[in-house]
């Protein structure tokens, strides 16, 4: 009887699109990335401090999937997970907007679907929980607004009224003014904000509430996995600087940024492409002339990217561990037992190219011929489970 997730595992491959399940099984090529982000991922549960890291690699060689594999190690140690792919849709030029995306993609432990409303929904007047972030947002923040808006998230009984607050803390702000009269209507006091709340400046209190709110609610700390940071390399000059210093807030956090995780993701050509063809550095002393200290955290970044530690080739032995985990998958996808061994399989896949992507097509192409036509171009299934190898396998390019 053919296995469900097994036949989702090797059609996702097949399409080259990643996913968490595949993930699941990919940290075994990338023993040396994984045991250096578990690592991290351990002190920050420990410490309840927060880390950045940035890795690159080639186009193809399974970036992606490692961060799916980082997903899946982060949910099994408690932690809360958001996965995003930076972009015009999450421009990492303006905090404010990247946070929204990042509550949208944003799962708890265990999770098959994003959110966390259930949990906010669940807090309650008076509760330690509640008492304790009412506390924290009134004195840690930048601006007390937060405190305004969650004592009348507590207070209100209005079901629109809960909805626009909900998804505030989302990332979809509410205006000063509805908490404001809100916010008198319900204590019978007015809401003196201590300074103007707005999204443009102050949206790394989000961030900061964000990840006191996850360790409150009894979880290990958040893992913000951010894929194709490349593509900040498409922006004009002054964005590119701008996303250059929201990396730092990330890679180098303050304090108020409590057991956070933050994983940039970019290709290896950026150094080459961007870095050194931009003259980054030199435009980062131009554009924050009158500014040293963020000429330095652009500066500090671009160094970051430059000495990124690279996904290197997979070796034959990591090769050959995915074709075999490939052959069990597609196995039990389709309910046969391609007994063929694993250099017949790398024999044939070599033509596709150093690219892991296509070597794992090619690889999924040729248990496809031999389950369908008992032989993929020389190698034959006489007898279900059985191999006859004839000199040597060619390339399915060859085929």
């Amino acid at each position: 009887m053919s296995d469900f997730r097994s036949a989702h595992m090797i059609e996702a491959l097949r399409s080259g699109v990643p996913s968490r399940m595949v993930g699941e099984y990919f940290s075994e090529a990338r023993p040396g990335m994984i045991k250096r982000i578990s690592s991290r991922l351990e002190g920050v549960c420990d410490s309840g401090h927060s880390d950045g890291m940035i890795f690159c690699g080639r186009y193809g060689e399974g970036k992606t999937h490692l961060l799916n594999t980082v997903f899946s190690m982060a949910s099994s140690m408690n932690m809360v997970v958001s996965f995003v792919s930076l972009g015009k849709e999450t421009p990492a030029d303006r905090t404010y907007l990247l946070f929204r995306k990042l509550m949208a993609n944003t799962y708890l432990p265990g999770a098959a679907q994003p959110g966390f409303r259930q949990k906010l929904e669940e807090l309650t007047k008076g509760s330690a929980v509640s008492s304790e972030l009412l506390a924290y947002s009134a004195k840690e923040l930048q601006t007390d607004k937060l405190y305004y808006l969650l004592r009348a998230f507590l207070e209100t009984g209005e079901e629109e009224e809960r909805l626009a607050f909900l998804a505030d803390l989302e990332g979809d702000f509410a205006s000063n003014t509805l908490i404001k009269r809100s916010y008198r209507r319900l204590t019978g006091k007015p809401a003196k904000f201590s300074q103007t709340f707005s999204k443009t400046k102050h949206g790394m209190d989000y961030m900061h509430f964000a990840s006191h709110l996850f360790l409150q609610l009894g979880y290990s700390g958040w893992v913000i996995l951010l894929d194709e940071a490349e593509l900040i390399g498409r922006l004009g000059k002054k964005t590119r600087m701008k996303c250059y210093r929201n990396m730092y807030s990330l890679l180098y956090p303050d304090a108020k940024l409590e057991g956070v995780f933050s994983l940039f993701v970019l290709s290896s050509s950026y150094t080459q492409d961007v870095i050194d063809k931009r003259n980054e550095y030199a435009i980062a002393e131009e554009v924050y002339a009158e500014e040293p200290d963020a000429a330095r955290a652009v500066s500090t970044v671009l160094n970051a990217m430059v000495n990124a530690p690279e996904l290197a080739p997979l070796s034959k032995s990591e090769i050959l561990q995915i074709l075999m985990s490939i052959q069990r998958f597609h196995g039990d996808a389709y309910d046969w037992s391609p007994e063929v061994s694993a250099e017949a399989v790398y024999d044939a896949t070599e033509g596709g190219g150093y690219l892991l992507r296509t070597k794992i097509r090619a690889a999924i192409e040729f248990f496809d011929q031999l389950y369908l036509y008992g032989e993929a171009g020389k190698v034959r299934i006489t007898q279900l489970g059985k191999e006859i190898l004839e000199e040597e396998v060619p390339s399915l390019e060859e085929i």
